[in-house]
């Protein structure tokens, strides 16, 4: 791999729309990235975007000083932890930026823990557009002077870094975070259906409503897609928050925490995955409501 003179050297694992777009942002910002990920479409979107490719997270690894991982399922986190504390390597900094329960990433921690590594818990709040424009947000939590030190990694493609506290803090605040997307984006559909079924025009509803005390953040960011019908480009996935919902639900379970919004909202996800929206953006919920409006 050439070396380029750049501020530093960062790798990510996990080239998907989230990761991806941390990869791309990086290197714009005068980063080397060292970049893996076992698809290969992936594969060559990063190359074209100046990363740097490695055959596997270990080599990843053995390039950089600090690793951040987007992935799809806590079982890919255990195979690249293993990847990484395996080889006998100098301590590296992991920052765990995906969504999953805190006990996967407390097993997670460990086993980097054992191996001489650090890891931080560090859930991002944003969709993929949001990522495409360094609009995101980060929920950092772990060791404070570790997290200091990743500040200027992380601006490079996001807007705010969070110090939450002991490790762990991050997953807890992203959960409150996307109970509230997984809310907001179905009362969204669910308003613009309303709207719409009454006679106004779609994209005036976004203008109007977008203006005033009734909008969200997600409003603002799927309205659109709601508006035209088109639930591309994807900023995330059914399947990505039918997970992210399911964890947040057990969450809330254990703590003995009633969630009926959420549980109100999880069934229209799950009629948008079997309507066969399973791979569009989470705005396709507004299929669902649009064609039981029209029954």
């Amino acid at each position: 791999m050439a070396v380029r003179k750049t501020r530093g050297t960062v790798g990510v694992i996990g080239l998907g729309i989230m990761g991806g777009a941390f990869a791309r942002n990086l290197v714009t910002a005068g980063w080397r990235v060292v970049g893996y990920d076992p698809n290969p479409a992936r594969r060559r979107e990063a190359r074209r975007a100046g990363v740097d490719l490695a055959n596997n997270a270990a080599e990843v690894a053995s390039a950089v000083p600090i690793i951040l991982t987007s992935l799809p399922k806590p079982r890919a986190l255990t195979e690249t932890v293993q990847e990484i504390a395996t080889p006998r390597l100098r301590s590296k900094v992991v920052v765990e930026m995906s969504t999953f329960a805190i006990s996967d990433k407390e097993k997670a921690a460990r086993a980097l823990h054992r191996a001489g590594h650090v890891m931080i818990d560090c859930p991002v709040s944003g969709t993929g557009s949001q990522a495409k424009n360094r609009d995101l947000v980060f929920y950092a939590s772990g060791n404070a002077r570790t997290i200091a030190r990743l500040r200027p990694v992380l601006m490079a493609f996001g807007r705010n870094v969070f110090n939450v506290g002991e490790f762990g803090n991050g997953s807890r605040m992203k959960f409150v975070a996307n109970l509230l997307v997984a809310v907001h984006n179905a009362a969204a559909a669910e308003a613009i259906v309303l709207g719409a079924k009454a006679g106004l025009d779609p994209q005036r509803i976004i203008e109007v409503i977008g203006s005033g005390a009734g909008t969200s953040r997600i409003f603002e960011l799927r309205g659109p897609m709601m508006a035209k019908g088109v639930y591309t480009p994807v900023t995330a996935t059914m399947h990505v928050l039918q997970k992210d919902s399911a964890i947040i639900a057990a969450f809330a379970r254990s703590l003995g925490v009633d969630t009926p919004m959420l549980d109100a909202a999880a069934p229209l996800y799950d009629d948008a995955e079997a309507q066969g929206h399973g791979e569009e953006d989470v705005a396709a919920v507004h299929a669902v409501l649009t064609r039981r409006a029209a029954g």
